[in-house]
């Protein structure tokens, strides 16, 4: 048990779950693979669920005071009755929860649909590193660790967790973002905290299924955690939004304050709009003052200063405070849309349903154009951004919907309701994509050879209606001989 019980393999990130007995454990097993497609590449199980999609998100995070980040994605049972969550209730399983526990993951159903979550314990930790029976010198380490700020072990439980949705069980993830960075403690650097977050790096560039980062209400995303989850990083299956009370950027008010309007500054902007203090200041530079009247006004320019700065030290935080809020991040581009989070569920729930549809056909669409693809660079020009552009765009096309990117539930409705539409329009395209491939063979190998008719193109065109059927082979011939 000291080696390899669960106070051992649960608390260091080795066991996913715990069971009392065989019952319990295969009932686990079973319930976790309720999430997972049954067969790879194929779409997510979408389970009905109980738990309407058309609600309001009723849990609200206080501002500034510890709470249970699972109460945000699972709901809250308290002495006003139930207080639901973003996901639907009781649908949330939490794994790896005994280590690395300021992050919380799991999974959980949307509406039905099973997603990966990834969320933040906010609250402080206590770490516990077991003394080692074998050394009777060693002793039982207890260390805190704060809530919001990934650490060496954190930051690996959160890579190893989007690696587990992305290539193992091919779910859809929503990371609820609320980092103030990483750890940069002396024993946390030695303890390789850099790597582990470049794991997450790794992870999330390699995501094929939708991912979805949101700011949640009075949360934050600053320094080096924007970095690791900055949707550029994968621009194809990642989205970021933030809550229109949520904060984001690179360093905290305080922070740019010190940086960017230390005291000089804020002096210089009070001599310009204070009237008293610029009189002041315009005194002190007449050269016809003695030096008693020097000192005088020096006195008074302090004891304006000291009743001045402190309101111009509010100004600038709430200044500074203003480029960090939703409205902003929208201006700049690096978030998607501004939420309200009662409003989010809504929101999240036909986009979910609507990227899993698109994606789905997406990958159909690339699959039918490089069906025919003998080249590799055919092959891989099918799969690139460009490609997948030009594939939104005849999806686009093909729907025929005002305001296609941002309307989300009627393109939903619109895959979900024209399937046998869209598997007729993939196969057309298939069929486009062999003929020009098989053109271009037959060109290619046109003009490598002297003689056209003695090509390579065409001798394989030969021997293929050499070993034809004779009723296929006629109308094979019958058929070329319309052009």
């Amino acid at each position: 048990m000291q080696l390899g019980g669960t106070q051992i393999m649960y608390r260091n990130g080795v066991s996913h779950l715990t069971a009392n007995d065989d019952f319990a454990g295969v009932s686990k097993i079973v319930e976790w693979m309720s999430f997972v497609p049954d067969k790879r590449n194929n779409p997510v199980p979408i389970s009905p669920s109980v738990d309407s999609w058309d609600r309001d998100v009723a849990y609200m995070p206080p501002q500034k005071q510890p709470y249970d980040v699972r109460w945000m994605i699972g709901g809250k049972d308290d002495e006003d009755g139930f207080q639901p969550g973003l996901f639907d209730k009781d649908s949330f399983v939490e794994t790896l929860g005994g280590w690395a526990r300021t992050v919380v993951v799991g999974r959980a159903r949307l509406g039905g649909i099973p997603m990966g979550v990834i969320a933040v314990e906010v609250r402080s930790v206590e770490n516990i590193t077991p003394a080692d029976p074998a050394n009777p010198d060693s002793i039982e380490q207890v260390s805190n660790e704060a809530g919001g700020v990934w650490y060496p072990n954190s930051a690996f439980k959160t890579a190893q967790a989007i690696n587990d949705f992305n290539f193992g069980e091919q779910l859809p993830l929503m990371i609820l973002a609320n980092w103030r960075g990483f750890s940069g403690g002396q024993r946390d650097m030695y303890n390789e905290v850099l790597k582990y977050g470049s794991y997450i790096v790794d992870a999330l560039v390699k995501f094929e299924q939708p991912v979805f980062i949101y700011i949640p209400p009075f949360g934050e995303l600053r320094g080096g955690s924007w970095v690791v989850v900055d949707p550029t990083i994968n621009p194809t299956a990642m989205e970021m939004y933030a809550d229109v009370e949520a904060r984001g950027g690179v360093l905290e008010p305080e922070g740019i304050i010190g940086i960017k309007y230390r005291k000089d500054k804020q002096l210089e902007t009070m001599a310009r709009l204070d009237p008293i203090y610029a009189d002041l200041k315009r005194q002190i530079t007449n050269t016809s003052l003695s030096k008693e009247e020097i000192d005088s006004v020096k006195k008074k320019m302090t004891v304006r200063e000291q009743q001045l700065l402190p309101v111009y030290a509010q100004i600038s935080l709430q200044f500074a405070d203003l480029h960090d809020r939703a409205g902003r991040m929208k201006a700049k581009g690096v978030i998607r849309e501004i939420l309200e989070w009662k409003n989010a569920r809504r929101f999240f729930y036909w986009r979910v349903r609507r990227r899993l549809n698109e994606e789905y056909i997406l990958r159909r669409i690339a699959a039918a154009t490089t069906a025919a693809g003998i080249h590799h660079k055919a092959t891989t020009s099918a799969t690139s951004p460009q490609a997948r552009a030009r594939h939104l765009q005849q999806l686009e096309a093909w729907c025929n919907i005002p305001n296609f990117d941002k309307s989300d539930r009627e393109v939903a409705i619109w895959y979900e309701e024209n399937r046998k539409l869209v598997t007729d329009k993939v196969e057309a395209l298939k069929a486009d994509a062999i003929t020009a491939e098989m053109r271009d063979l037959i060109r290619v190998g046109t003009t490598a050879s002297k003689d056209p008719a003695d090509s390579s193109a065409w001798k394989g065109v030969r021997e293929m209606l050499r070993v034809m059927p004779v009723e296929e082979r006629e109308k094979m011939l019958k058929y070329l001989k319309q052009v």
